[in-house]
C-alpha cells in the first residue's frame, strides 16, 4: 500500500506509576517501522507520583509524536476514553506501560486489518516474561493451559476468530457503534468492550504474526489482588449484559463453590468428606500437571513454586467471582467505593 494511503494510528497508553518500564515501552513504539508521520503516542497518565511523568515529558521533548494527557480518575477505562477522544488516528491501539511491541507490530496489524476486512479488531498473542525468579514462574504459569484455560491470546500459536484479546488494533469508528469504554469497570474493561463488539456483530481476528511482550508481576500478593479483581469485575460484566460466561471463566468459581459446599455439607454428613478428598486429590493432580508444564517450558527450577502460583490464579479469581456475585447480585452494589477510588495499580 502506498505510504500516503496508510491509515493514521493512535497508540493509547493508560498508565500510572510505571517508572520501571515506561521508557522502554514508549521506545519500542517509537522504534516501529511504520511511517513516523502516521503515528502518535498518547500517554494518558493517572497522576503518577514515582517519576513516570518526568520520563514521559523527556521523551516527548525528544520526539513530538509523544503527548501526555491527564487522567484525574486514575482508572484504565477513563484513560482509554480520554485517549480515544483526543486521538487523531483512523485506528487506535492500546499498549500498556509495562509492555513492549516489536518493530513490525503496527505494520503487521494494519496489514492484518486489510487482509481481513470483516474484522473490527485484530491482534495477536502476548508473551509474558519477567526477570526475577517469582516473576518468571508467574509468567510461565500464565502461558499454561492449567493456569489460564483456553485463553488463546495468552497461549499463542493460533490464527482465527476469537472472543477477546489484548493490545488489539481497532477501527476508531467502533466507538460510534458501541460507545466508549465502561468507566464502572476497574478491571475487565477491555473484555467487556470486546463483548460489546461481538454483540454488535463485529469480529475479532487473532494472527500468529502479531506479538507483544508483557512484563508480569513479580509479587504473589499483587498477583492475588489482580486476579481477585478480574473475577470480581467479571461478574459485573456478565450481570450487565445478561450473558453466560465462557466455561474457562466459570471453572475457578465452580472450584471454589464446590469445595466450600462440600466442607459445609461435610459438617452435617461426614460421608461427603470422601467427595471432598476425591476433588482435592484430582485438583492436586492438576497442579502437578501444571508444574510439569511450567518446568518443561521455563526450566525445572520453577516447577516447585508453580503449584502455588496456579493456586493463586484459580482461587483468587474464583473467590473474586464469588464476592462479585454477593456484592452485585445479592447486595446490589451497595456500600461500594466509586470506580475512581480504585486506582490503577500494578
Amino acid at each position: 500500500m502506498p505510504e500516503q494511503a496508510l491509515p493514521f494510528v493512535s497508540v493509547i497508553m493508560p498508565i500510572r506509576n510505571e517508572a520501571s518500564f515506561i521508557e522502554r515501552a514508549i521506545t519500542s513504539i517509537l522504534d516501529n517501522d511504520y511511517p513516523a508521520e502516521k503515528v502518535e503516542i498518547l500517554v494518558v497518565d493517572g497522576m503518577s507520583d514515582d517519576g513516570t511523568r518526568q520520563m514521559v515529558e523527556r521523551l516527548s521533548e525528544g520526539d513530538g509524536r509523544v503527548r501526555t494527557l491527564d487522567n484525574p480518575k486514575r482508572i484504565v477505562p477513563a484513560a482509554m476514553n480520554i485517549g480515544i477522544k483526543a486521538a487523531r488516528g483512523d485506528l487506535f491501539i492500546r499498549v500498556d506501560g509495562h509492555a513492549e511491541i516489536p518493530a513490525d507490530f503496527i505494520t503487521k496489524s494494519v496489514e492484518c486489518l486489510r487482509e481481513h476486512p470483516d474484522a473490527w479488531v485484530v491482534g495477536g498473542c502476548i508473551e509474558t516474561i519477567a526477570h526475577d525468579y517469582t516473576g518468571r514462574a508467574i509468567a510461565s504459569a500464565m502461558r499454561s493451559p492449567v493456569g489460564v484455560g483456553n485463553s488463546r491470546f495468552r497461549l499463542g500459536d493460533y490464527e482465527g476468530w476469537v472472543d477477546t484479546l489484548a493490545f488489539g488494533t481497532h477501527h476508531k469508528w467502533i466507538v460510534e457503534k458501541i460507545g466508549y469504554f465502561d468507566e464502572e469497570l476497574v478491571r475487565n474493561q477491555d473484555d467487556e468492550f470486546n463483548l460489546r463488539i461481538t454483540l454488535a456483530g463485529g469480529k475479532i481476528w487473532m494472527s500468529r504474526s502479531i506479538q507483544s511482550t508483557y512484563f508480569s508481576r513479580g509479587s504473589l500478593r499483587k498477583l492475588w489482588r489482580q486476579y481477585f479483581q478480574y473475577g470480581f469485575w467479571r461478574i459485573r460484566t456478565l450481570q450487565k449484559h445478561k450473558r453466560p460466561a465462557a466455561f474457562r471463566q466459570l471453572v475457578p468459581l465452580l472450584l471454589v463453590l464446590s469445595m466450600l459446599l462440600l466442607v459445609l455439607a461435610g459438617l452435617l454428613w461426614r460421608g461427603l468428606w470422601i467427595l471432598l478428598a476425591v476433588e482435592a486429590g484430582l485438583y492436586l493432580l492438576g497442579l502437578a500437571a501444571g508444574a510439569l508444564d511450567v518446568g518443561r517450558r521455563s526450566g525445572w527450577r520453577f516447577a516447585p513454586i508453580a503449584p502455588l502460583v496456579l493456586v493463586i490464579l484459580h482461587f483468587a479469581y474464583g473467590l473474586g467471582s464469588l464476592w462479585g456475585g454477593i456484592r452485585f447480585c445479592v447486595l446490589k452494589g451497595r456500600c461500594m467505593r466509586r470506580p475512581e477510588q480504585m486506582q490503577m495499580s500494578r
